[in-house]
């Protein structure tokens, strides 16, 4: 491949273009650019890291969205902020609770597009796994979303604003003058990567978005608690080391390069042996413990006994563990679950070798909010560059 190659796919990706005069919204801001946005507005220089710590506490520790609330601020400036700036997340279009507690929620952002997002509730933890674009590029063959077309890459307020949202819903923020908030267990305790689009093709927004999650005065998510989940693009992961150190979870799903080809369209550009040469540096780098394999079970697919055994070759040397998903079917899929003792020789095969195999549970199936499910119904049709650009604001 020619050094100068792009790295992101030949494909029109459309940002989100503000209308002119519009107030700003705050959500994403990192601190340098609130600060920023607050010395723009006349916000004297000496005072504005100060101002900035301020509010970032209001809106992402206490969940404020109206700066009349924000009581240690002077009301004058409470009325300059308010004349500047919104505190504004994605909109609820609709919730569905699954019978296991999963919740799937349709949630829509600026142009009228939307995009889904997926809390799993266990015992001991609270995942939200959220999105970074609206449709995706890669077009894996046994993913629903990749079915859909990719319109645009979400802000880093539409990536960190699905958090708040799902705290609304969770109703965890705590109340301002009546405790910190640091009472029992968290409801929402983890983030992944892993909704629509491809994390590492919207970088900067995602790193943004998560440098907010993770801060100490606010939603305050330790990096350990955040796992990003890349199809392979192999020149940002260094990136994602340095830039995030999150931990990295990555959509494996086949031991040959014939079959991550047909399944991972990626791979013809950055193949496996190019994938996990990358891959070896990310825990030196990121300092993270170990890189989680996802591999989804396809029935005569990529579950044989020589898979298994080849998987475990293929990543000797690597901290990691093996996540075997069995495979979500949607209507239209061309392919099958693996059987279940199947899927139990594969996991016992790895497990042997020295690396946990867990099996995840299928969660949230009754709702299609299973792994490779999400597709939300307005964007199912193809939609023409046109269209897409109007919506869009362009």
């Amino acid at each position: 491949m020619a050094a100068d190659a792009p790295i992101t796919q030949d494909v029109l990706t459309i940002p989100r273009k503000v209308p002119e005069g519009s107030k700003v919204n705050l959500v994403g801001l990192t601190r340098a650019k609130l600060r920023e946005a607050l010395i723009a507005i006349g916000t004297p220089e000496k005072q504005a890291k100060m101002r900035t710590g301020q509010i970032w506490q209001w809106v992402y520790h206490w969940g404020v969205r109206d700066f009349a609330v924000m009581t240690n601020l002077a009301k004058d400036y409470r009325a300059k902020l308010d004349a500047h700036f919104v505190i504004e997340i994605p909109e609820m279009v609709s919730k569905q609770v699954s019978a296991d507690g999963t919740r799937k929620y349709l949630v829509r952002i600026a142009g009228g597009h939307e995009v889904e997002v997926v809390y799993i509730p266990e015992t001991d933890r609270g995942t939200l796994c959220i999105s970074s674009q609206v449709g995706c590029t890669l077009t894996c063959s046994f993913c629903h979303t990749g079915t859909q077309r990719l319109v645009r890459n979400l802000t880093a307020g539409e990536i960190v604003g699905q958090v708040m949202m799902a705290r609304d819903d969770l109703d965890e923020w705590p109340e301002p003058g009546v405790g910190t908030g640091d009472a029992g267990p968290r409801l929402l305790s983890n983030i992944v990567l892993m909704g629509m689009g491809e994390p590492l093709y919207n970088f900067d927004n995602v790193r943004d978005a998560m440098k907010v999650a993770m801060d100490g005065e606010g939603i305050a998510l330790s990096r350990r608690r955040i796992t990003l989940s890349t199809s392979g693009v192999v020149p940002e992961i260094a990136k994602c080391a340095e830039e995030i150190g999150c931990l990295l979870a990555v959509s494996f799903h086949a031991t040959t390069d014939e079959v991550r080809d047909r399944l991972v369209p990626i791979n013809k550009r950055w193949n496996i042996k190019t994938l996990l040469d990358a891959l070896r540096e990310y825990p030196k780098v990121s300092n993270s413990e170990r890189i989680t394999f996802e591999y989804v079970m396809l029935k005569d697919v990529n579950d044989s006994d020589a898979d298994a055994r080849r998987l475990v070759k293929l990543i000797q040397g690597i901290p990691a563990k093996i996540n075997l998903i069995p495979f979500n079917e949607w209507p239209g899929s061309p392919y099958e679950r693996s059987d279940w003792e199947r899927i139990e020789r594969f996991a016992d095969i790895i497990y042997k070798a020295g690396y946990a195999s867990p099996i995840r549970t299928p969660r949230g199936e009754d709702i299609m909010a299973a792994c490779g499910q999400l597709k939300s119904a307005t964007e199912r049709e193809r939609k023409s560059r046109r269209q897409i650009e109007s919506e869009a604001g362009l």
